[in-house]
């Protein structure tokens, strides 16, 4: 299973995240916080290398990376300057909540050969982002960065295995194809994108999916709904819209590859990462961004699967 059809892993994750709520409770919760970690330490490194290890790392992938970490900056620097301009008091909400899920949904685009590598690259990048320039933006004025040690390290630890595939390949020569372990590295990698979207769909609640809550989303009176509102509006309508009409020019001109544009707009309109939760300890709030991981997977799905059937056409 590949491609478009891992996304059953959504509704699957759902419904046993619900069959098991109802028999053991809120233990489920704590499970599949466990669950999220172990994914982030050894699935999604392992997804990482495999990709890394099966290219031929040159001035173009090297392009790649200082093309992402601009566009990484783009997109917070939307979310900054609109929190600024509407929702000043809940400013670090709102900025750690433009991060994406892009290596779990967006692990989906690794199934397609013309772009594999860069979608690896920018999901490489996003989680030196998440868990290490945005904490730190986070932390002015602390003492110390509030994060358990295990956060702290994640993604000097994440980095070490592109690195060392680029380097193992370069050397060698070596791809999982020729490499004696290769097909077990194979196996792994494709089972990450499954666990990941499995984890996706679990992390969403079905007390939020009334019509009920969502109608509070769009109307005024409740502070942490209205925030969620906000919140959606930036992240599904607003930056990919800016980031649509800033990569037009540069694809239209031929400035660079429509691969790239189609890595980095499609990243600017996936889910928003349930990982976010792990950065509470520097105070954004917890409902609003449980929330808003749930309705935003909700309401980009239908748009990533279009996107993705567009991509798969070309």
């Amino acid at each position: 299973m590949s491609g478009l059809y891992t996304l059953i892993w959504i509704p699957i994750g759902l419904i046993m995240n619900i069959l098991f709520s109802r028999k053991f409770g809120d233990k489920v919760e704590k499970k599949m916080k466990k669950f999220g970690l172990f994914l982030l330490f050894i699935f999604v490194p392992i997804l990482v290398f495999k990709n890394f290890l099966n290219v031929n790392f040159g001035k173009e992938e090297i392009d790649f990376i200082f093309l992402s970490i601009i566009f990484m900056f783009f997109l917070y620097l939307i979310a900054y300057l609109f929190s600024l301009s509407k929702a000043k008091n809940d400013l670090k909400t709102v900025v750690v909540n433009q991060g994406r899920s892009s290596a779990f949904i967006g692990g989906a685009l690794l199934s397609i050969e013309k772009i594999a590598i860069y979608a690896a690259i920018y999901m490489s990048l996003l989680g030196i982002y998440l868990f290490a320039i945005i904490p730190y933006f986070l932390s002015r004025g602390k003492e110390k960065n509030p994060l358990p040690f295990y956060l702290k390290i994640y993604p000097w630890y994440l980095l070490v295995f592109p690195v060392s595939a680029v380097l193992i390949h370069s050397y060698s020569g070596l791809t999982t194809k020729t490499m004696q372990y290769g097909p077990i590295i194979d196996f792994l990698a494709s089972l990450t994108i499954i666990s990941g979207l499995y984890y996706v769909g679990a992390s969403i609640k079905l007390k939020d999916l009334k019509i009920g809550e969502m109608k509070k989303i769009f109307l005024k009176g409740d502070e942490d709904f209205e925030l969620v509102g906000k919140i959606l509006f930036l992240t599904l309508l607003l930056t990919p819209l800016i980031s649509f009409l800033v990569l037009l020019p540069f694809i239209a001109f031929k400035i660079f590859s429509f691969e790239w544009f189609i890595v980095l707009l499609i990243n600017s309109i996936l889910p928003i990462t349930s990982t976010n939760i792990f950065l509470t300890p520097y105070g954004i709030n917890k409902k609003v961004t449980a929330l808003a991981v749930t309705w935003s997977t909700v309401f980009s799905i239908p748009i990533f699967i279009i996107l993705f059937n567009f991509v798969m056409r070309i």
